[in-house]
């Protein structure tokens, strides 16, 4: 289990653009399995929506990245690198995630060719996908 400052020792994400509370398991270049919890005093909420506050679908796609390199910059080889967007594929929203809920976000690199590879993301809450997809990531 790996803790907010444990965390930041690996991807170099801060807050408020932190979108992971911890890390439940990693195995260095395969997987990982984190958690956000969904505050109600999350900044995006202020204006996503005034009385009726829903995550925004690209900070769930963003926690998942950040999950996935978790797993690709906790290899020796990439400590102290980073890991941006290549793409995103076959990416859909399943479910509204609001206030309260805790996303578990799961990824697993299923291609890895030189400082390329691919990831198989999925988010839940309650054990129902809210996101699920490919993201495709560079290491610089």
């Amino acid at each position: 289990m790996l803790d907010k400052e444990e965390i930041k020792k690996i991807i170099p994400q801060r807050e408020p653009f932190l979108m992971i509370d911890k890390v439940e398991e990693y195995i260095p270049g395969e997987s990982c399995i984190a958690y956000k919890n969904v505050n109600e005093d999350e900044y995006y909420f202020k204006g996503h929506f005034p009385g009726n506050p829903i995550m925004p679908g690209v900070l769930m796609v963003e926690a998942l990245a950040q999950t996935g390199a978790v797993a690709i910059l906790s290899m020796e080889e990439n400590k102290g690198k980073n890991a941006l967007f290549g793409g995103i594929n076959n990416l859909k929203f399943k479910k509204q995630v609001v206030p309260g809920d805790t996303l578990k976000l799961e990824v697993k690199i299923i291609k890895k060719k030189g400082p390329i590879g691919i990831g198989e993301a999925l988010a839940t809450v309650d054990g129902k996908v809210a996101v699920k997809g490919e993201l495709t990531f560079a290491i610089v």
